[in-house]
C-alpha cells in the first residue's frame, strides 16, 4: 500500500481511523496519532466531519485513560513500575512522572497529552492515588479534546501545505523512509546509551533486605532513606526506621549523620534507580558509605512480611 492509498482509507474512513489510531497509541502502543490527527485534519471536508473525528479521538484517549486509571486503581504502584520498565531509558521515570503529577494536580491530566511519555503514566497516578473517576474523566477528556482539535485544526488550516507534503512523500516514499529510518535509529541509539550508562551507575554495590533489617536490628544502624515520592508514602504509608527524603534536597535529610556511618537509600523505580542516583550523590558528598536497597520498596515489603 503506497502513501496515497493510506491517504485514501484515511478520507474514506477517517473517524474509525482515528479512533483506532487513538486508541492504540494512549494504550501505550508506538503508532503516533499526531500524523494521522494531521493529515484526517487536512482532508476534513466539512467542520461536521471535523467535529466528528475529534469526538472519535476524545472517546478513543478517554477509554485509554480509564483503563489505565482502573490499572492504577486496582494494581497501584505496580502498573507504573511495569510501564517504565519498558521505557529504553527508565531511571527515575517512577519519581519524574509522580513529580508532575503532585507539581500540576489535576492539571496534569490536561497536559499529559502534550508531554512525551506522560500521556500513559498519567492515568495509573490518578487511579493509584484514588482520584474521583468524574473528576478524572473531565480532565481526561478537556485535555485529549484540546490535544485532538489543536492537532486536527492544524491540519485544516494547512490542508494546502499537508497535501503538497504527502504529494511529494508519495514522489520520493524511499527517500523518506530512509531519512524516517537513520531518525529513529538515531533516537534509539541515544535512548541504549542513555540505559548503557545508567546501568553503568547501578554497578554499585547494594544492601540486602535481610541484610538491612539486621543492620537496623544492631546498636549501630545506619541512616534508612526513603527516597519513595510523597504521594506513594502517603497511599501506602511510611516505612518504619526510614525518613523521607528527596533526591534533590538529600543534604536536608541526611542532617548531621556522620559521614564515615552507613546510609542505605531505597526508592519503587525500576532498577533501583533513583537509590542508585542518591548514593552517588552521597557518595560524591562524602558519604562512601552509601548504598542502596536492592529490589527497592517492593522487596523491603516482601522482606519485612516474611520476617
Amino acid at each position: 500500500m503506497d502513501l496515497s492509498q493510506i491517504t485514501e482509507a484515511i478520507q474514506r474512513d477517517a473517524v474509525w481511523v482515528v479512533f483506532v489510531n487513538v486508541l492504540l497509541q494512549q494504550l501505550g502502543l508506538p503508532v503516533p496519532a499526531v500524523p494521522t490527527l494531521l493529515v484526517a485534519g487536512s482532508l476534513a471536508a466539512s467542520s461536521g466531519q471535523a467535529g466528528a473525528m475529534l469526538a472519535a479521538a476524545v472517546a478513543a484517549s478517554v477509554i485509554a485513560d480509564w483503563v489505565w486509571y482502573l490499572a492504577g486503581r486496582i494494581f497501584g504502584y505496580r502498573v507504573l513500575s511495569g510501564l517504565c520498565r519498558l521505557s529504553l531509558n527508565p531511571g527515575s521515570c517512577v519519581t519524574q512522572t509522580e513529580a508532575r503529577f503532585m507539581r500540576w494536580g489535576v492539571w496534569s491530566l490536561v497536559v499529559a497529552k502534550f508531554v512525551p511519555g506522560f500521556s500513559t503514566v498519567a492515568p495509573p497516578i490518578a487511579g493509584s492515588l484514588r482520584m474521583p473517576l468524574p473528576g478524572f474523566l473531565a480532565a481526561a477528556a478537556a485535555g485529549a479534546a484540546l490535544w485532538a482539535g489543536g492537532a486536527i485544526l492544524a491540519g485544516w488550516w494547512l490542508r494546502d501545505e499537508l497535501q503538497s507534503a504527502l504529494a511529494m512523500m508519495s514522489r520520493h516514499g524511499s527517500t523518506m523512509i530512509v531519512g524516517l529510518a537513520l531518525a529513529l535509529g538515531g533516537w534509539i541509539a541515544w535512548k541504549l546509551w542513555q540505559r548503557y550508562r545508567f546501568e553503568k551507575l547501578a554497578a554499585i554495590p547494594h544492601v540486602t533486605p535481610s541484610e538491612l533489617i539486621e543492620a537496623l536490628a544492631s546498636d549501630a544502624p545506619p541512616l534508612f532513606l526513603d527516597l519513595r515520592g510523597a504521594a506513594l508514602i502517603a497511599t501506602r504509608g511510611a516505612v518504619d526506621g526510614a525518613r523521607a527524603a528527596e533526591i534533590d534536597n538529600l543534604l536536608r535529610a541526611v542532617g548531621d549523620w556522620p559521614r564515615e556511618r552507613p546510609i542505605v537509600t531505597m526508592c519503587a523505580c525500576p532498577g533501583d534507580a533513583t537509590a542508585v542516583r542518591a548514593a552517588h550523590v552521597l557518595g560524591d558528598l562524602g558519604y562512601a558509605a552509601a548504598r542502596p536497597l536492592k529490589g527497592g520498596y517492593e522487596a523491603w515489603l516482601a522482606a519485612t512480611r516474611a520476617a
